[in-house]
């Protein structure tokens, strides 16, 4: 297959076009390709003629869409819409990236693909914008929800938590949140997920996370108990204090308190099984131990 790629430089489509089969031509674009002009996105089609579209591209600043909601839709809704019309009239399949975000948080068990939306930031509510136009304008197509990722491509909460613990201005302490339950996701684990699943043509709404589920303040002494196995920092290299979300005062969105996902479809159609975060997150860092 023809596979186009919109976030080609972000940590989900870095890793789709590193880990693509070979069978298929995968081609990128990022910056390269402006969404929210619908000229602009038939340009790129009509030079690779797709049969699919794994659309990566976002406004992911939780944050900032707050402070600029227009931006948020013009990117998550508008620039979805654009790609998904240019993408019937090549009667193409379309694999939406969702979020964990479009939940309120107040489930105390794993969502799953069948549990009603209800986004309590802008951010959440572009990408079920997001989700609805791809379902209402594509035929063929996936929507795939997933939270946490990281990976060697871009900014994460992994290699967040490690520049800051040697950064001088922590003096030592690093303050995380400790009531805001979801589960980290290796991208490496997502790309592959997301290859698979395309191959079954089973069309529809999915959950795609390493299983299980953690704090950020878990997973914040998770990365440093790995790392002190593999003798890359010190018995005590840090010291993490957990804190709770109203202490962060400058996160002016509201995030949801248990986002944990269930890969119910994935694992009920024997598609694909995602392992366990605390595996995943050991077999990242060993693999990059040396640039950490």
């Amino acid at each position: 297959m023809r596979i186009l790629i919109t976030g080609s430089r972000g940590q989900l489509g870095s890793e789709l076009i590193n880990i693509a089969p070979k069978k298929h031509e995968v081609f990128g674009f990022d910056m390269d390709m402006d969404i929210t002009d619908i000229k602009a996105v038939e340009d790129k089609f009509s030079l690779v003629e797709p049969d699919i579209v794994i659309h990566c591209a976002a406004y992911t600043d939780v944050d900032g869409c707050e402070d600029n909601a227009e931006k948020a839709y013009l990117v998550n809704c508008l620039g979805t819409e654009n790609l998904a019309l240019v993408a019937s009239r090549y009667k193409c399949e379309f694999v939406y990236i969702s979020t964990d975000y479009v939940f309120d948080g107040k489930k105390t068990s794993p969502y799953t693909e069948y549990d009603e939306p209800n986004p309590l930031s802008v951010y959440g509510k572009s990408k079920l914008g997001g989700e609805r136009v791809v379902s209402q304008i594509i035929e063929k197509f996936y929507i795939i929800r997933t939270t946490g990722i990281y990976s060697k491509y871009g900014k994460n909460f992994v290699e967040t938590i490690i520049k800051n613990s040697k950064d001088s201005k922590t003096k030592g302490v690093l303050k995380v949140v400790d009531d805001q339950i979801c589960t980290p996701t290796y991208s490496k684990d997502l790309a592959e997920c997301i290859y698979s699943l395309i191959e079954t043509k089973m069309y529809g709404i999915y959950h795609a996370t390493n299983n299980g589920q953690c704090s950020w303040y878990e997973f914040a002494k998770e990365i440093f108990n790995i790392l002190i196995n593999l003798s890359k920092v010190s018995a005590a290299p840090v010291n993490i204090e957990p804190i709770k979300s109203k202490d962060l005062v400058d996160r002016k969105a509201k995030r949801p308190s248990y986002s944990v996902l269930s890969n119910f479809k994935l694992e009920k159609r024997n598609i694909f099984y995602m392992r366990e975060w605390k595996d995943a997150l050991k077999d990242f860092l060993e693999e990059f131990k040396d640039f950490i």
